[in-house]
């Protein structure tokens, strides 16, 4: 039986829990997740987990914030003028907004303090510093045609 491995294209259903056993994120009800391993599309733990998986075979993992969505960085929280937001955005704590970074690349951001005249964004990922625990079904191994 084909074991998976970096280049292959897989598919997989998957539970994701945070460490006080909340759900945060699952396949179930939909169709398998379908990606390349070592595509970077997914977080490097989920992705080095499924390396060397077989078809059918479930594994549970937990993966540390360094190899998930990352430690906590101030340097990823600014403050802007109210003026520079878009015209008639009504800003509110826990708003979801994208910016544009200096390489061009859209970055969601959330709004996590509405002072008189600025607004305070963070562009870190809101399961940063999370330990996530997976529970990874591989379904199938094979190239795009194949998967």
């Amino acid at each position: 039986m084909a074991q998976a491995k970096m280049g292959d294209t897989v598919l997989v259903h998957y539970n994701g829990k945070l460490d006080t056993g909340v759900l945060f994120d699952t396949s179930e009800g939909s169709d398998p997740l379908k990606f390349e391993l070592g595509s970077g599309c997914l977080i490097q733990g989920f992705e080095e987990a499924v390396v060397g998986m077989s078809p059918g075979e479930t594994k549970t993992v937990k993966i540390p914030p360094e190899k998930g969505y990352g430690k906590y960085r101030e340097d990823r929280v600014i403050k802007v003028d109210k003026k520079d937001l878009p015209e008639g955005l009504v800003p509110e704590e826990g708003m979801t907004l994208e910016i544009c970074a200096s390489n061009g690349v859209m970055v969601p951001v959330q709004i996590t303090e509405i002072s008189e005249s600025t607004v305070t964004l963070d562009a870190n990922h809101p399961l940063s510093e999370q330990t996530l625990t997976f529970e990874i079904t591989l379904v199938a191994v094979g190239d795009e045609k194949k998967a």
